[in-house]
């Protein structure tokens, strides 16, 4: 039989392993932090890497202990600290971006709303839905505070259908009741974003050219239950310059993608609650506004009197009817000064002829 050792490879009994070098009293185990345990020989590299670098900080250790920095206020309560927080949020916000751009003074701003099913998870806390009310209530008051001449509708969706909450008022109360309302009723079926849109379409079909039209859309689900095309939907914002944004909750949606490149607008995920609320509240700030493609005047026109001065002497004829006695009068004055002046003057000298009565003017040139 031939010898089979060149095949066999025996395994080493614990005796044979190598014995691990011990750990003296200064030791230390292997951390995320740390990286893992140098032996004996690594001492002189690993001591050179370690002093020209410096170890390396876990993401737990940079935390920022803001519990340690709250101050109580007179009266024992944690209120002006809360205020402060939300006053440097709202600084921040508009100190973030100092781009001179010409922004929309006048707003017309559509907030639509997911009522569908999705908006139960419990991902963000309490939930989806009760979190975007919340949301939606501080928006309201933030919007009217930072916009007080624009006007703000809230849409819905539900059922597959678009559903209004509150008209397009600039009346901050009636869209707060309106979202009161919502808390004690429950999310159900499925969002239709072509219903919805199709809404805020005809809500601000009659606003005014000088003013911004925007819809703003909250969205939790990742589907669409649509009757038609949306594509055409999509067609139709763009032309009437319809300006749409949109916030997610759950993932990024290729349609609300498309549907904010289009028309100009921003879509962001909301990664956790304070994301949500400052994705939100950003809304607030006007946007930029967009240039049209015909050379025009991006002001609004207004007409005011000018004083023109006739070349030629001017020929004014005037009628004084007087109230009272029926006498008419007529007089044809041939004089350099402009209508304007010889009109005030027969009318403030009318007084002779006879009190009360009305002055017709034809005016010619000689």
């Amino acid at each position: 039989m031939a010898d089979s050792d060149g095949e066999y490879v025996e395994d080493l009994s614990d005796d044979d392993l190598p014995t691990a070098a011990p750990l003296v009293s200064g030791g230390r185990h292997a951390t995320r932090s740390s990286g893992p345990v140098k032996g004996p020989g690594d001492t002189a590299r690993g001591g050179e890497k370690e002093g020209k670098h410096g170890r390396r900080r876990a993401a737990w250790e940079d935390i920022q202990r803001s519990w340690d920095t709250v101050v109580e206020g007179a009266d024992g309560s944690l209120s002006s600290t809360v205020e402060g927080l939300l006053e440097a949020g709202k600084r921040q916000r508009l100190l973030r971006d100092t781009t001179p751009l010409q922004r929309g003074i006048i707003r017309h701003l559509i907030l639509i709303l997911d009522l569908s099913f999705a908006m139960t998870e419990k991902d963000l806390r309490p939930t989806r839905y009760l979190l975007t009310l919340r949301n939606a209530t501080t928006f309201v008051t933030e919007f009217f505070e930072q916009n007080p001449i624009s006007q703000l509708g809230i849409l819905g969706m539900r059922d597959g259908l678009a559903k209004p909450i509150s008209p397009l008022s600039g009346t901050p109360t009636v869209h707060l009741e309106a979202l009161g309302k919502l808390r004690t009723q429950d999310p159900q079926g499925s969002p239709s974003l072509q219903n919805a849109l199709e809404m805020a379409r005809a809500s601000l079909f009659h606003a005014p050219s000088h003013g911004t039209r925007e819809v703003l859309i909250i969205s939790g689900a990742l589907l669409s239950a649509d009757p038609g095309d949306i594509h055409t939907t999509i067609s139709s914002l763009v032309s009437d310059r319809i300006r749409v944004s949109a916030i997610g909750l759950a993932a990024q949606v290729a349609i609300l993608s498309e549907i904010c490149t289009r028309t100009k607008g921003d879509y962001s995920v909301a990664m956790h609650e304070e994301h949500f609320r400052t994705l939100f509240m950003g809304v607030t700030t006007p946007p930029p506004t967009r240039a049209k493609e015909q050379n025009q005047s991006s002001l609004l026109m207004m007409g005011f009197p000018s004083r023109t001065v006739a070349k030629a002497p001017t020929l004014l004829s005037g009628v004084w009817v007087d109230a009272d006695t029926e006498y008419a009068s007529r007089a044809v004055v041939s004089s350099p000064l402009p209508v304007a002046e010889l009109a005030g003057g027969f009318v403030g000298g009318g007084g002779g002829v006879g009190g009360r009565g009305v002055f017709f003017v034809r005016v010619g040139v000689s």
